[in-house]
């Protein structure tokens, strides 16, 4: 998915549609994740970057771990090129503009497994600006990202102009 979202979209999207040249990524739970880390790979590729309850440091949750050992093999090292609050200590492109919503009430949250104080943190450590908000009674449902997109779509719109 990543060199399809990074290229082979891209080029579509130029191709079929009158586009100014200037992109933003988005997206939901491990859609956020890879929204993130597109961006931090890609430095200048996207004016801005949004994701919805995104799973933030992939290495230090249990979900990751996992996933990354299934897919990356066990080498730490490697991992590292995959988990956005890695990426953020050695990120030198432009400042990105980054929105996260997570709500409050995500099971997944409660669980450990998103971490978006640990994105906090990164972001600040590397003199990162990022927008983080915490919505009270909303979990990882479609109601969630409904409710809020329109504030991702204006939060893109001032980027893409």
């Amino acid at each position: 998915m990543y060199s399809y979202v990074t290229s082979e979209l891209r080029q579509l999207v130029d191709k079929y549609f009158n586009t100014s040249g200037k992109q933003s990524i988005t997206g939901h739970s491990m859609g956020g994740h890879g929204a993130l880390i597109c961006a931090l790979k890609n430095p200048g590729l996207y004016s801005s970057v949004s994701a919805f309850s995104p799973i933030c440091n992939p290495m230090e949750c249990p979900w990751g771990q996992k996933a990354f050992t299934g897919y990356l093999g066990s080498n730490k090292d490697t991992w590292k090129a995959y988990d956005s609050c890695q990426l953020l200590k050695t990120y030198s492109g432009p400042a990105l503009n980054i929105l996260v919503d997570q709500g409050a009430a995500d099971q997944f949250l409660s669980d450990g497994q998103l971490l978006p104080d640990h994105l906090e943190t990164a972001c600040a450590t590397a003199s990162q600006k990022a927008i983080v908000r915490m919505q009270d009674g909303y979990d990882h449902s479609y109601f969630f990202i409904s409710t809020f997109i329109g504030d991702h779509l204006h939060h893109h719109a001032k980027f893409l102009k």
